[in-house]
């Protein structure tokens, strides 16, 4: 598995973002316009560049991808069904996994912990680990990041059991990088096995 991180892109000039938006296809183009406000537009637009620049690192794949929508809403590469891949963004990072079998990621932004949604998504033990944490911010974002990882990993959504979801997907490692100079933490997922 390799990751890819782009940090440096949350003052991106308008010209800038024009001009990764004319390089999209249309379908990634028409998404990232949805967005209403120009942060979502950069995430959006070089989420899908950055996937570009890690399939041509890794695999010399020049070709702009073309994805299948698997039935839980992932997508996977058409010409390419042996690579796996996974995007995630947040307001100051975007970032990429692509690996040879399945992949799961998540970035988030620090300031995110208020305590109702920790309760909501945290186990009694993890939520004590969050409380008596020097950084509860930082310990809540490896919370977080580390079960969406494993939530985009497995392809069923957010509909699995996130209190326990650590415990109950014992085939998976997780690797996790806190950046708090940098506002984020992110989290992959892969299965050490095969998936159940």
């Amino acid at each position: 598995m390799r990751i890819f991180i782009n940090d440096q892109f949350s003052h991106i000039p308008p010209e800038e973002l024009q001009h990764a938006l004319t390089s999209l296809p249309d379908w990634r183009r028409e998404k990232a316009l949805r967005f209403k406000h120009r942060q979502g537009q950069s995430e959006c637009a070089l989420s899908y560049l950055l996937l570009q620049q890690a399939l041509k690192t890794v695999y010399g794949i020049d070709s702009q991808p073309s994805f299948l929508i698997g039935e839980h809403g992932k997508p996977t590469l058409a010409e390419h069904p042996t690579i796996h891949f996974n995007l995630s963004h947040c307001r100051t990072a975007i970032a990429c996994a692509v690996s040879d079998s399945a992949v799961g990621l998540d970035i988030e932004c620090l300031g995110r912990y208020k305590e109702p949604l920790a309760r909501h998504v945290l186990n009694d033990e993890e939520f004590a680990a969050v409380l008596s944490a020097p950084n509860p911010d930082i310990a809540f974002a490896r919370y977080w990041t580390q079960k969406e990882a494993i939530v985009k990993l497995t392809g069923r959504g957010i509909d699995d059991d996130l209190k326990n979801i650590l415990f109950k997907y014992n085939n998976v490692s997780i690797r996790t990088e806190v950046h708090a100079d940098k506002g984020y933490v992110w989290s992959a997922a892969c299965f050490t096995t095969s998936p159940r």
